[in-house]
């Protein structure tokens, strides 16, 4: 039972180290003061609107760096499940202190111990919130292509600075 239980986080450990590209000394930014209310909504307005100006029926969630859920929206007609895809995008971009696209892209280049990190989403669309070179929160969208969720966050990110 105990050699299980070392194998298994043994293993989860070189699956975070694949994806990480080694540790967080090789470039992860840190945490800083979670993201507010008001500043969340600037965010998600900023993706709203460029959700809206490509006529993307997309749900928006915006985390604290903890991946707590602080601000959500949907627009009309957006598919039900990209409410909880949205905010998982969110959350692994939160807490892993990176897009979600590069939990995608080591799957897609074969690391599929990568799926079994608890709270990794593998699908592009979440991206960090960075206030002066820091995690704040992070936005999630889904409803459309994946690339196409991923604009519209960045486009929120970035309504913030």
């Amino acid at each position: 039972m105990q050699k299980s239980r070392i194998a298994a986080r043994l293993g989860c450990a070189i699956a975070l180290a694949l994806v990480a590209g080694g540790s967080a000394a090789q470039g992860r930014p840190s945490y800083g003061q979670e993201i507010n209310l008001a500043d969340a909504k600037s965010v998600a307005a900023g993706a709203i609107a460029e959700a809206k100006r490509n006529n993307w029926p997309v749900a928006i969630a915006i985390v604290d760096n903890h991946g707590f859920l602080v601000y959500f929206e949907k627009l009309d007609d957006t598919q039900s499940a990209s409410v909880n895809v949205a905010i998982e995008k969110a959350r692994t971009a939160a807490m892993f202190r990176r897009p979600s696209k590069a939990f995608e892209t080591a799957v897609s280049k074969g690391r599929v111990a990568v799926l079994g990190l608890s709270g990794a989403m593998p699908i592009t669309g979440g991206v960090p919130i960075m206030r002066e070179g820091k995690v704040v929160g992070a936005c999630g969208a889904s409803g459309v292509a994946s690339e196409q969720d991923e604009q519209a966050c960045e486009a929120g990110a970035k309504a913030l600075n």
